[in-house]
């Protein structure tokens, strides 16, 4: 499980083989079966979760019981509470495993410790959380000017195969739809895609 991170770590951090130890001293693995928990709404997010292999997603349940998925992450992907990670208030959103998953946790201290010692860590840190802030503007632009059917279009273009590994209503309610609406549009894209 360490392994994919570490060759993570070199690919795109550019980290020498000590450095990558000492992540190695500092993190824990974690497997999760399918619709266990990493986080729950109260409790506090000390760890930011890379997922080494499988699928999850960051969600909050709304006052009515409904579910509105705000992220998922796949393999070599990043996923918190970042609001209660950055804080170290309780979190308002929940994380769970959509597969079997397995996970590499990183406590806020230890990964801040990173950020000050080991410079080109630091640098891609910088671009990941960019990249990061970026995403996330975007899809707040998307979802209040962009059409239902845009936002599809632009979903399974960015991610094509999350429609093998993702149930629909989970997509809709990321795109901010209902399954009824999601399923007319995927009918229509289909259509024209003949």
């Amino acid at each position: 499980m360490f392994e994919n991170f570490a060759q993570y770590l070199k690919k795109n951090a550019s980290l020498t083989d000590n450095e990558i130890e000492q992540f190695r001293a500092k993190t824990i693995t974690k497997k999760l079966r399918k619709r266990q928990y990493l986080l729950q709404e109260g409790d506090i997010s000390h760890y930011n979760s890379f997922v080494s292999k499988g699928c999850m997603r960051l969600y909050r349940v709304g006052d009515n019981g409904a579910e509105h998925i705000l992220r998922f992450a796949v393999e070599n992907w990043w996923i918190a509470d970042y609001e209660s990670y950055n804080s170290g208030e309780p979190a308002k959103n929940n994380v769970d495993a959509l597969e079997d998953s397995e996970l590499i946790l990183i406590r806020k201290s230890d990964l801040d410790d990173f950020v000050k010692t080991i410079p080109n860590f630091q640098r891609f840190k910088e671009r990941l959380d960019a990249r990061s802030y970026d995403a996330s503007q975007n899809r707040i632009l998307s979802n209040i000017s962009d059409t239902a059917e845009k936002r599809y279009e632009n979903f399974i273009k960015k991610y094509p195969d999350f429609f093998n590994r993702v149930p629909l209503h989970m997509i809709a309610s990321y795109l901010g739809l209902t399954r009824e609406t999601l399923s007319r549009i995927r009918s229509n894209y289909a259509k024209q895609e003949k």
